[in-house]
């Protein structure tokens, strides 16, 4: 793409992030709306502030009162945690529902010229679990937990908001993510730290519930794709190419760091409403072009023994 405006919402978040850096370094103008919670990056705020064509705002989306000129709207503001939303749900409403709903009035107040493409990113989640095969975009939604539920809703309004008021989006469906610097409530940057600290990892459960594993830089590629290639008023799954149980996940871990299984991880009990699989039907994006690129087991090395987790400490 030549030089854009982007607006990016949750920029400071895990793959908001990773995003902002490669728009960045294409050259793009990027405004940051990021509220700045216990989970953002703040010295990735600082590192992009460098930037002579960054700017950040820190502001909820839920009370953002002006949109900024941008050709592109991507929205990663989101609470995400599932643990989270089970302990109390309020602000998964707030952020994830009344905070896509204030975009999408925002946008539709501007003129179908000035209007920038609506990118949102979903998850895989909405989809709730499927014990076989994989999800397609015309897949009923069925949310296990209030996290997914949430993230559900937004979904449901941009495509309601599509019809009535003409806006143009597009919907992302990404399954697990993971890479560097990743907010350690997720399972491998908290089960990779508690290791380092000689501390077991916890497995809900078993252990063998499967998920699909997706580089975050894979990701963003697939967002850019997305953009420049793919189709307005469509969903695209993003699938990783590699499924695992978490407990293989850990004990990839365990032989990184070089210790005996038995001393690794310990059993807690299940999430309320655990999922038992995910997996996506992503064929229209990589009819665009676009594949995973990164090795699961030298990308979790890297982690492992390189990831900064002092930038949350």
């Amino acid at each position: 793409m030549n030089s854009k405006l982007m607006l990016v919402t949750g920029g400071l978040g895990f793959i908001g992030k990773h995003f902002v850096k490669s728009c960045l370094a294409a050259g793009h103008f990027v405004t940051n709306v990021d509220v700045v919670n216990y989970a953002a990056d703040r010295l990735a705020n600082e590192e992009f502030k460098t930037h002579s064509n960054y700017r950040h705002i820190p502001q909820d989306i839920a009370n953002l009162s002006h949109l900024p000129e941008s050709d592109f709207l991507v929205n990663f503001a989101a609470e995400s945690h599932v643990d989270n939303s089970i302990a109390d749900s309020r602000q998964f409403c707030q952020s994830n529902i009344i905070g896509v709903q204030r975009l999408l009035e925002l946008v539709r107040a501007k003129s179908s010229r000035e209007a920038p493409l609506f990118v949102h990113i979903s998850t895989d989640e909405v989809y709730g679990d499927i014990a076989s095969g994989r999800h397609t975009t015309t897949d009923p939604l069925r949310p296990s937990n209030p996290y997914s539920a949430t993230k559900a809703a937004a979904d449901m309004l941009i495509i309601g908001w599509a019809r009535t008021y003409g806006i143009r989006y597009n919907i992302v469906r990404m399954t697990n993510n993971y890479g560097p610097c990743q907010y350690h409530e997720k399972l491998i940057p908290k089960s990779a730290l508690r290791m380092r600290r000689g501390l077991p990892a916890l497995m809900h459960g078993d252990g063998s519930y499967m998920r699909s594993w997706l580089h975050v830089e894979d990701s963003v590629d697939a967002i850019l794709t997305i953009m420049e290639r793919g189709e307005h008023n469509t969903i695209y799954n993003v699938h990783g190419d590699i499924e695992l149980p978490n407990v293989e996940v850990l004990r990839r871990l365990a032989r990184i760091f070089g210790i005996p299984e038995d001393k690794a991880f310990i059993a807690v009990p299940n999430r309320v409403g655990q999922d038992v699989r995910y997996s996506l039907d992503d064929s229209p994006l990589r009819a665009l072009g676009w594949k995973p690129k990164r090795d699961f087991d030298a990308e979790l090395a890297k982690i492992a023994r390189e990831d900064d987790f002092k930038r949350f400490l």
